[in-house]
């Protein structure tokens, strides 16, 4: 996947850290941080922080890392709940994501404590 400025762009889980990372030019460009938490009947994963450096904004990074991070999570059978404010902006204007998210709850924050 290529950005704005036609540079290679990858995204990787990073589970150890608790993140998707993107990389432009196998440079890290930024992060968008993840808990999973078990909730039936399947587990869910709360989306709470995503940062694209400052030498990489204007690129569309924000967007490529959240939409390949979220089609993971769900591809591996996560519900998506969204915390961080641009992932839940994000959420509002694509909704092929609306049957796998759920609304975040006080039980969600006090899990991210």
């Amino acid at each position: 996947m290529d950005d704005q400025n036609h540079q290679e762009v990858t995204v990787r889980d990073n589970p150890e850290r608790g993140r998707f990372d993107v990389l432009v030019e196998e440079t890290h460009a930024g992060f968008s941080m993840y808990k999973d938490v078990e909730a039936a009947p399947a587990g869910q994963r709360i989306f709470y922080h995503t940062v694209v450096f400052d030498e990489f904004e204007g690129r569309g990074l924000a967007s490529i890392l959240t939409r390949t991070a979220l089609s993971t999570s769900v591809q591996a059978g996560h519900r998506i709940v969204a915390v961080c404010p641009y992932v839940k902006k994000w959420l509002t204007t694509h909704h092929d994501f609306d049957e796998a998210t759920d609304a975040a709850s006080a039980e969600h924050l006090k899990a991210l404590r």
